[in-house]
């Protein structure tokens, strides 16, 4: 497994925006499919966005879409979320994911990281 450390979460304002950023430990970084995932209070988590082992797929919810980007930079053992124009329903604990490229599901998780966007 790796281990994951968010960091990038903050107060911002209505149409703000702010990056997320997430570090991996471990040589594997490169074999490893990430994501991010978000619990508001009271709610589910949800999946937010996913970039495959090789970073030439990215899959996103509908109600992101277009708005947030995830990428990885291989170099830096590391992966990002860009948020633009964010919403008051964007508030959640920010949960940056890994699963091995041929498992189905995320088995490593980091601690998290509170996005606050005010309306």
């Amino acid at each position: 497994q790796v281990q994951l450390v968010e960091s990038g979460g903050g107060l911002v304002q209505t149409g703000g925006s702010l990056r997320l950023s997430c570090a991996a430990s471990g040589r594997t970084f490169s074999s490893y499919a990430m994501g991010w995932f978000r619990q508001a209070p009271g709610k589910e988590r949800e999946f937010v966005a996913a970039i495959n082992w090789s970073g030439g797929s990215t899959s996103y919810a509908d109600s992101v879409q277009g708005r947030f980007t995830i990428t990885r930079l291989y170099a830096k053992n590391t992966v990002y979320l860009q948020m633009n124009d964010l919403k008051p329903e964007d508030t959640a604990v920010y949960y940056c994911a890994a699963r091995p490229s041929r498992v189905t599901d995320f088995g490593s998780w980091g601690q998290g990281t509170q996005v606050t966007v005010s309306s």
